[in-house]
């Protein structure tokens, strides 16, 4: 009888290898993979903190001056199946989720993300990422490139992510689902010049 060989399939990454993960990295799980990128840099921060800072009248309940309506977070951990995301912003609706729970990490999926593309990191963002969104049934993503000043807003239409727009440049814009506010893109790049690609100086 002839012999066989053992098939040795890699083990899958489990949660205690994401909280091996330096600090200086940021770490997900996807598709049964660690991935790691490096913590990012000066023009990706800042469009995260001007998307976040432009969007704040619509965070909370609604009030005087404020629409509301959402939840806005950075950076939140989404366990989403066997996956962990870590999006550079998301956002829950409040008839979604009336309150905001206190906890380590999300496990409901939000309505809308927002995810800042860095360089060589595009195709873990549009391919790898993508999908699991919209499995997961998110509504809305934005995909923000600052170093090419683009926006490209999606909807997950019959579990298919349909692009709605793109703007590119400064000109103010009402992206969707915040619609209600007229956004002024220019605030969310670097001053001056775009700035030349940055490189990731680490391996995984």
């Amino acid at each position: 009888m002839a012999g066989f060989h053992e098939i040795h399939r890699p083990r899958e990454a489990t949660y205690e290898d994401l909280l091996a993960v330096p600090d200086h990295r940021v770490a997900e799980l996807i598709g049964g993979e660690l991935v790691t990128s490096p913590r990012p840099a000066s023009a990706h921060l800042r469009a995260g903190s001007r998307i976040g800072g432009a969007l704040d009248p619509l965070d909370g309940p609604k009030g005087p001056g404020r629409p509301g309506g959402w939840w806005i977070v950075d950076e939140p951990e989404l366990h989403l199946g066997h996956d962990v995301l870590v999006p550079d912003l998301a956002a829950w609706r409040i008839e979604r989720m009336p309150e905001f729970p206190t906890v380590p990490h999300f496990q409901q999926s939000p309505e809308w993300i927002c995810e800042i593309l860095s360089p060589g990191q595009h195709s873990r963002d549009r391919v790898r990422k993508m999908p699991i969104y919209a499995r997961e049934g998110v509504g809305y993503a934005w995909l923000v490139d600052p170093l090419e000043r683009l926006v490209e807003v999606y909807r997950l239409v019959d579990g298919a992510w349909l692009l709605l727009a793109s703007h590119e440049g400064d000109a103010p814009a009402r992206l969707a689902p915040f619609d209600a506010l007229e956004l002024d893109l220019s605030r969310w790049w670097m001053p001056g010049r775009p700035p030349e690609p940055e490189s990731d100086p680490q391996a995984p």
